[in-house]
């Protein structure tokens, strides 16, 4: 599929398959989902609320060679998932107006991209942390043209994934590992030497759930 066709069929898609608001809590994707899906009905263990709320930001970036998706591998002196792969984002704040707000401004803290240089196409489910953060991630196309600043406090080094890589299910796996002292299964994605696993790579699961449903 050819660059331009491929960034519309993304846009489409996203208009006639997301949302643009975020889901209220009687909403059908109210209910998050999370890697406790994965455990069964009989195995999984949800985070009890209150769950702390967070937002991401999943960029797409047009390439000539197709979209691809822009990660961050955050610093490893971060007390919290040091050196792992993420979307730019973090908690959202009293002060945001919207969870895509809160993961616009994450996004300019983190690698420098400025709102005006996105344009946002919807929501994807939330998604819950085995360790309690309500993560709403909000699907944004990035303008070609802008420039990466790293802030080194939070992001060592960002890469770029194609977005056909990514929406392909046979690049995922479900990989489990003992945690806190039981058995859990996460969704892992490998691209060259990086490793994409854990709530990252549910959410890109995701992804692909909701534009080709």
């Amino acid at each position: 599929m050819r660059q331009d066709a491929a960034l519309a069929d993304l846009v489409a898609r996203a208009s006639a398959y997301l949302s643009a608001e975020p889901p209220g809590d009687g909403a059908p994707t109210a209910n998050p989902r999370g890697d406790h899906d994965l455990d069964g009905t009989d195995g999984a263990v949800v985070p009890e609320r209150p769950h702390r709320r967070a937002a991401v930001l999943v960029p797409v970036m047009p390439r000539a060679e197709g979209p691809h998706v822009l990660f961050t591998v955050r610093a490893a002196h971060l007390r919290d998932h040091s050196g792992q792969i993420a979307f730019p984002g973090g908690k959202i704040d009293a002060g945001d107006p919207s969870p895509a707000d809160a993961a616009l401004r994450e996004a300019r803290e983190e690698v420098g991209l400025p709102a005006e240089a996105i344009r946002v196409l919807g929501y994807l489910d939330p998604y819950l942390s085995a360790t309690g953060f309500l993560v709403l991630p909000v699907l944004g196309l990035v303008d070609p043209e802008a420039d990466l600043s790293l802030n080194p406090d939070e992001v060592a080094a960002t890469f770029e994934v194609p977005l056909s890589h990514l929406l392909d299910p046979a690049q995922r796996r479900i990989e489990s590992a003992i945690w806190r002292g039981r058995r859990r299964r996460y969704y892992a994605i490998t691209y060259g030497a990086f490793r994409i696993w854990g709530v990252t790579a549910g959410i890109v699961n995701n992804l692909q759930e909701r534009l080709f449903p």
